[in-house]
């Protein structure tokens, strides 16, 4: 597994946590910036499966050869 995926992962949750604590605590601000973090994690989680599948399909080819 790819270290993008897992701190994309990470940064996805902590997104959540500051977006719902700020929903509750009415702050718009902290409840925007949840939202900003979890679309980045979200974003770095993608690259990293990208970077995943590419390396298992050089991987195979090399097997073919």
């Amino acid at each position: 597994m790819n270290k993008d995926r897992i701190v994309g992962a990470g940064k996805q949750a902590v997104g959540g946590i500051k977006e719902k604590a700020g929903k509750a605590l009415g702050d718009k601000k902290m409840e925007a910036e949840g939202k900003l973090k979890k679309a980045e994690g979200k974003v770095q989680n993608t690259v990293g499966g990208l970077e995943d599948a590419v390396e298992e399909n050089l991987e195979r080819a090399d097997k073919d050869r």
